[in-house]
């Protein structure tokens, strides 16, 4: 078993959406500690969040389990180019895609520019997530609730829109959720009501395309050392992050990037419609 760190953290903000790099200590994303098995050989993958975190570990994983994988993220070059790195180092294609995903013309630019690539989705990520913290309602300006919509959770419907002419039958889509789907956070109100969304959102979908051979599931991950809790989150947040998990310590996104891989195999043909906790020991129920 690994030796990851506990709280407390040292202060370390950053502006969003945040930078991998200039983290302490710096996430283990599987750069060394993951190895993989073939698990989805031949299959091509899109990611949405894929340049640092839970996405990055999620790349490098499906590279070295034998994919090829197109990264969308917002505009953090020097992170992204550095997952492209490890995922060609497996002599996988990686495609970077940078942009807003708010912007729908966007999200149906990544699936046709991932298209033109790979000539197919196989497997669908939904990542990319934008949450700021607040302590009240009135904090909470109508412009930043509904960019946390557009990002979080409405994107992912035009994403899905825009890539299912392109999934064969088999095809995987899985959406990070949270554990504040189940527990919502007051102060990430905007974050975990989006969140709620895409549980809902994948349960439905997955009844919707199960005819079409298509499956859909959801991860909930509780607390994970990534860039967007330096960048989100107030400094004493941030010191004792993870501290309440039964774990007693947050994450580190190769963590939870062994559920991907499982969701994305052809090892969970007849999973779907569900969603799965990486937590820490917090249940979701």
């Amino acid at each position: 078993m690994r030796n990851y760190p506990t709280p407390p953290f040292a202060s370390q903000p950053q502006t969003v959406p945040g930078s991998q790099k200039h983290m302490d200590p710096v996430p283990d994303c599987g750069e060394q500690s993951y190895t993989g098995s073939g698990r989805l050989t031949g299959k091509k993958a899109l990611i949405t969040g894929g340049d640092s975190g839970i996405g990055r570990a999620v790349a490098i994983a499906y590279a070295r389990e034998g994919a090829d994988v197109a990264i969308a993220y917002l505009d953090e070059h020097e992170d992204a180019k550095d997952t492209a790195k490890w995922v060609e180092a497996e002599g996988r294609q990686c495609l970077l895609l940078p942009g807003d995903l708010a912007q729908k013309q966007h999200c149906h630019d990544i699936v046709s520019k991932t298209v033109g690539q790979f000539g197919r989705i196989d497997i669908l990520v939904n990542n990319a997530a934008f949450q700021m913290s607040h302590e009240t309602l009135d904090e909470i300006d109508d412009e930043e609730w509904v960019k946390t919509f557009d990002i979080n959770i409405t994107a992912i419907f035009r994403i899905c829109k825009a890539a299912l002419p392109s999934m064969p039958r088999g095809s995987s889509i899985i959406n990070t959720s949270s554990v504040n789907s189940d527990d919502p956070s007051p102060s990430l109100l905007a974050y975990a009501t989006t969140k709620g969304a895409i549980a809902n959102f994948s349960a439905g979908l997955a009844q919707m395309l199960g005819p079409q051979g298509i499956r859909v599931n959801s991860v909930a991950p509780g607390p994970i050392w990534t860039p967007l809790i330096h960048a989100t989150m107030p400094d004493e947040a941030v010191r004792n992050f993870g501290s309440k998990t039964p774990l007693g310590r947050p994450g580190q996104p190769v963590e939870v990037a062994p559920i991907y891989v499982l969701l994305g195999s052809d090892e969970s043909s007849y999973i779907s419609g569900s969603r799965y906790a990486v937590t820490g020991g917090k249940p979701i129920l």
